[in-house]
Order: C-alpha cells, then sequence, then structure tokens
C-alpha cells in the first residue's frame, strides 16, 4: 500500500522534496496527519464505524490534502474531474478502512514501539543517502521544510507499522502449492508477440432499416427479458449558487479577514528553471568527452544560445526540447547537479560537471524566489471565492426554510409558491438517473426512492447549488409490453445486423490476414490494425480489453496462423502469433522459493482486502450521505471558485 509510494531518491536537497510530498501527504491523509477518530474542530460525525466516528472536519482536511496532492499531477483540475475520479468516496472509504483497521489492532492488543518507529524512520530510502541513514539532525530539518511537525510524522508511521504488524496477524495463515505458484509464474511470465485486426460493430452500416414486424418478431423471443423497472417522479426545487452569486455583497474588512486567515493559500514557492546539455560516455573516451564539453562551455559562456548548442550536442531526452528541463524535470537529475542548480543565479552557467556517466553543463533559465502575494494582486481571487461561499450559504438559508415549511405544509409546490420559488416536475425517474444538469450524477431520484409519497427530502447538495424535491407519483416496476420498448428492441435489431455483417466481413479478412500483408488486408477491409509485443495472459488490450478466448488462443494456436473471428463486447477480433516466449519447469525449479513468495504476497493482499469488506458488514457502517453531499459540494465549488 504505502510501500508503492517510497521512493529511493538520490539526494536530500530540500527541493528535491517535492518528490516526496506525495509520499507524506498519502500517509497523512489516510493515518493520522489530520487528527485522530472523532476528533476535530468540531465533532459533527460524518460516519460511525462500530464505535468509532469520522468526524466531519477529519474528512474535510483529508479531502483537502488529496485534492491539493492532484493538484501536482493535474494542472487543469477542476470540480467535474474530480468527481470523474470518485476522489471523495475514496478518501471517505479510506478513513473508513482506517477506523476497522484500527479496531482489529486493538482487539489483537497490537501497538507500535518508539524503536520500532525509530528502525522505520532510518530504514525509509526517502532518508538515506549513498545507503546511509542522513541523521535525525537533517530528518527533522526535511520535515521542518515541508511544514511538517515531526510529531505527527512519527504517529503516522506508528499507524503504518500496526497496519502491517495487523495484516501479518490476519493473513498469517496464507499457503501456496508449487501447482499454484507455477501457474501463476507462467501467467506473468509467458508472453506472445502478435498483430491483430479489429472491427467495431457499430461501424458497419445496415442499409434496411428493421420494420415494424421484424422488431414485434424479436421483442416476442425474449418478451421475458424485458421489464420496466419502478420509476417514480418528484417536484423539486433547486438553488443555483451562481443565481445567487449576484444577491452577494461583502465589505472590504471581510477581503482583508479572509487574506489573514487564509494566508498559506497565496504564498507561491521558489520557482527555478534548468536548461542542459548533457554529454554521454558511453563508448567514448572520457578525455574526448571532456574536449568537446569544454569547447561548447566556451561557446556558451561568449553568449551562444544555451538553447541551441543543446539541440546540436545534448544527448539526454530533453535535447530536442532545446535543453529545457523545465521547472520541475531537473529535481530528478543527479545530487551533484541538484546542489549546483541551488547555487547559481538567473542566467548563470555552470562549469563542465563530471559524473560517472557523462558531463553535463547547466544554466538556470529562470529564477523567481519565493513570495506571497498581496491582498491587491490575489483580491479578485479572494473576491470569487467569498462570492461562491456566501451565494452557497445564501442558497442553504433558503432551502432550509423551505424544507421546514414544506414538511409542514406537506405541499412543496404552493410553499414554494408563498416563498417566491417555483417548483419543478422531475417526470418519470429511475434509481440513479441525471436530472437535467444541476444533478448529473443521480442525487436526487436516488432521494426519491428512499422517500414515502408526499415526503418532502432533507437538502440534497450537488456542487451547482442545493435543492429539495417531494414525491408525487410511484410506477411500480411490470413487464414490459412492445410499445414500452419498442425503440430499445429496434436498437437491439440493428446492433444484431451490425454483428452479423461484421463477422461476414472479418471471416472473409481472415483468409487475407492468412497470407497477405496485414496494412493491405485492413485497408481492404476498413480494420483497424494492432501489435503487441509482450501480450501476458489478463493483459488489456486496445477496445478488445481482457478477453480469456484471445488469452487462450494466443497461448495454443500455431505460430503465423490466424485465429477464427473472436468476439469481444463491441465487436470482433482477428489474431496472428508471430512469436512465443514460454517458460520450462526446469527453470521454474531455479526460482521456486522467490516465486512463492511473490505469490503467498499477492495471496495476502486479495485475502485481506476480502477480509476488510467482512469486518465492514460485521461491524456495521452508517454513513449520513446528505451531509456527505453537502461537504462535497461546498468544497468542490470552494476548489472551483480558488481556481
Amino acid at each position: 500500500m504505502l510501500k508503492s509510494m517510497r521512493k529511493n531518491l538520490k539526494s536530500l536537497a530540500p527541493i528535491l522534496w517535492f518528490v516526496v510530498i506525495a509520499f507524506i501527504i498519502s500517509i497523512f491523509a489516510v493515518w493520522g496527519g489530520s487528527g485522530r477518530l472523532g476528533e476535530g474542530k468540531g465533532m459533527d460525525v460524518l460516519a460511525t464505524v462500530g464505535r468509532d466516528k469520522i468526524s466531519v472536519d477529519l474528512y474535510y482536511d483529508t479531502i483537502r490534502q488529496r485534492i491539493e496532492s492532484l493538484k501536482e499531477q493535474y494542472k487543469e483540475l477542476d470540480a467535474g474531474f474530480i468527481q470523474q475520479l470518485n476522489i471523495p468516496l475514496q478518501t471517505l472509504e479510506q478513513l473508513i478502512q482506517r477506523s476497522l483497521i484500527r479496531q482489529k489492532a486493538d482487539q489483537l492488543g497490537i501497538k507500535a514501539s518508539d524503536s520500532e518507529v525509530r528502525e522505520k524512520i532510518i530504514s525509509y530510502p526517502v532518508f538515506q543517502q549513498d545507503g546511509k541513514f542522513v541523521g535525525f539532525e537533517k530528518y527533522e530539518q526535511i520535515l521542518n521544510w515541508n511544514r511538517i511537525s515531526v510529531v505527527d510524522f512519527e504517529n503516522a508511521l506508528k499507524e503504518e507499522i500496526i497496519m502491517e504488524k495487523v495484516i501479518k496477524a490476519v493473513t498469517v495463515g496464507a499457503v501456496a502449492t508449487e501447482e499454484e505458484v507455477w501457474e501463476n509464474y507462467k501467467n506473468r511470465t509467458e508472453s506472445v508477440r502478435m498483430e491483430y485486426l479489429i472491427l467495431e460493430s457499430e461501424n458497419m452500416t445496415v442499409e434496411a432499416q428493421p420494420g415494424d414486424e421484424e422488431i414485434r418478431q424479436y421483442f416476442e423471443s425474449k418478451k421475458n427479458d424485458y421489464k420496466v423497472l419502478e420509476k417514480r417522479e418528484g417536484l423539486y426545487v433547486f438553488f443555483k449558487t451562481d443565481d445567487l452569486k449576484d444577491l452577494v455583497a461583502f465589505t472590504d474588512k471581510e477581503i482583508e479577514n479572509y487574506y489573514k486567515e487564509n494566508l498559506s493559500q497565496f504564498r507561491e514557492p521558489e520557482q527555478i528553471r534548468v536548461s542542459r546539455i548533457f554529454l554521454t560516455l558511453t563508448g567514448q573516451e572520457r578525455e574526448a568527452v571532456r574536449t568537446q564539453g569544454d569547447q561548447i562551455l566556451e561557446r556558451a559562456k561568449r553568449g551562444e544560445d544555451f538553447g541551441e548548442l543543446a539541440l546540436v550536442y545534448s544527448m539526454d531526452d530533453k535535447a530536442e526540447n532545446r535543453g529545457d528541463w523545465g521547472l520541475y524535470d531537473w529535481r530528478s537529475l543527479s545530487s551533484e547537479e541538484q546542489d549546483v542548480i541551488q547555487k547559481m543565479e538567473k542566467d548563470e552557467v555552470s562549469s563542465l560537471m563530471e559524473m560517472d556517466e557523462g558531463m553535463s553543463i547547466l544554466k538556470v533559465t529562470d529564477r523567481v524566489p519565493e513570495v506571497t502575494r498581496s491582498m491587491d494582486e490575489v483580491r479578485e481571487r479572494i473576491v470569487s471565492i467569498l462570492t461562491e461561499q456566501k451565494g452557497r450559504q445564501m442558497a442553504e438559508d433558503r432551502v432550509s426554510k423551505l424544507e421546514k415549511a414544506a414538511r409542514k405544509s406537506k405541499d412543496l409546490k404552493s410553499t414554494a409558491q408563498e416563498l417566491g420559488y417555483s417548483a419543478q416536475a422531475t417526470g418519470l425517474l429511475a434509481d440513479g438517473d441525471s436530472l437535467d444538469d444541476i444533478d448529473p450524477s443521480g442525487s436526487f431520484s436516488r432521494n426519491l426512492f428512499g422517500l414515502e409519497m408526499d415526503d418532502v427530502s432533507s437538502p440534497i447538495y450537488t456542487y451547482r447549488g442545493v435543492g429539495v424535491i417531494q414525491l408525487k407519483k410511484i410506477e411500480d416496476p411490470r413487464p414490459a409490453a412492445f410499445e414500452d420498448v419498442k425503440e430499445q428492441v429496434k436498437e437491439e435489431v440493428l446492433k444484431e445486423k451490425q454483428k452479423e455483417k461484421a463477422f461476414k466481413r472479418m471471416k472473409q479478412a481472415r483468409r487475407e490476414f492468412q497470407s497477405g500483408d496485414v496494412e493491405r488486408v485492413a485497408e481492404k477491409y476498413e480494420l483497424e490494425v494492432k501489435t503487441s509485443e509482450e501480450h501476458i495472459r489478463g493483459q488489456y488490450l486496445y477496445v478488445i480489453g481482457e478477453n480469456s478466448e484471445v488469452d487462450r488462443l494466443a497461448f495454443t494456436i500455431p505460430l503465423n496462423q490466424v485465429s477464427e473471428p473472436i468476439a469481444f463486447e463491441s465487436g470482433y477480433a482477428l489474431i496472428k502469433i508471430l512469436a512465443r516466449k514460454i517458460v520450462g519447469l526446469d527453470d521454474f525449479k531455479l526460482i521456486v522459493n522467490e516465486e512463492t513468495e511473490k505469490y503467498i504476497e499477492e495471496k495476502k493482499n486479495k485475502f485481506f482486502q476480502s477480509y476488510l469488506v467482512e469486518l465492514r458488514e460485521k461491524k456495521g457502517v452508517k454513513i449520513k450521505y446528505n451531509l456527505f453531499q453537502k461537504i462535497n459540494a461546498d468544497i468542490l465549488s470552494s476548489f472551483s471558485g480558488e481556481e
């Protein structure tokens, strides 16, 4: 879990620690940098896990950290993308798993000693240089540079140690037979080189559209498969935050207070942009490379364009980019180069640096010191944030008043009219259906399916605003009549025709693919041609996905023979195996112990995940979903405002 995030860095220079930030945040987000379970600035409870409580503050702090971490990876991060990545639910599930593991640790009496924490710190590659621990003074400096307290960090490490002990205790009985290990080894190691042709059925043109009689016959042949699910209709009132922003007003004092209370938001770290010319020693005498490097350095010092020199002479993967390593990529260079960069001024060119693998010349093309933007500079940003916050608060106030009155009157429409609002009909919705552009995630329809007739919901939050809904109609599930599903059946008949036509085309193409040029065949039959250099069982293939029949044939059909058309979800494929890498039992027996250890670790991980699911059901997890939606709407809207 956390181990996959560790990186063996070559240097511990302060500037390099952006690489480690994701690792540190991931520990804090899951294990304790945001506070203990049930603790925080407020005691509102978002979820209960057995006897534990997950507070609103803990969840809020954790997801904000996750979003900040993601901003380093995705520069265009927005509210929609955060929802698409399902970050809110993932974050809550991590906190739930944390609670389950802690409770299991308490039950088993598992703890972490100070000496174990010490050993964990010393053993982390990120706290080592040249294979040795950097010392506790340097360790504390590194944490201080990143504004992380030693106490919080070491508490997080205690949590990790406890987690590892719980996993070990729960999975101690995992074993594997040699046959299991052999099959797993083959699946991971054996591979084929193949080329394959793809035809998606939707690309086939059907000349004659199916008539009513043909559609009806198809419906009758599968009549029992067609059902009309329960649908519900409601009246809703929704307050869009954007619609209320024009009514928002605030004072200069509020802007000033926000600025002072959130100063860290407006702090921009030091930025250094670096270019490099790298000369490799591979296949060349060191003296010859040094001579060439001195000549290039002299030209750079005389003022020749550094980017042009890099384009001509540099031998690393940034040469085509005129040697530009940008603001961040240069932090993966050697520790010697980074140390030099830290001391250089803007437009300064380094001396020729000699290393084991080659020689480099560095230039700092831009250097902007850390700066905290003044209030005047960020005023528009603060105005945007405060406008968003106050708009949301205005919407919440309105919906709260409306909800209370509508619950009392049992008539959302009339109550809304009395307050100057209008209620809209949803139309019939299935559970989870979206509602226009205000609720693409289906929260309103899901709430409808939790109401009794004429009940009014609690406030329902989306990142566009907040609203309430009243259940007005229930349409029970029933067997579908032909007219109910006529268009659906027509679409299925068309797909069947497209599929049949695609199959026939692939049968024709197979004959020519067997002996002909694959590119010519692909062009003639309008197919996509793809290659896989090392396909292993269970591997995802372009468009096809994971396909057991492809895997079976890949390791059984003769070399250079084309398969029959293989069906996948959206079409057909033809494969031709060009080469096959097969492993033997004799080779396997030489590494059987190592492979057994790997396989048992895989089994332990899978078992532990299943165990957590079981433990979750046993402990009982209760989530306040309306509160969950409200918090997420607030976070996402605030995040959008910041951007």
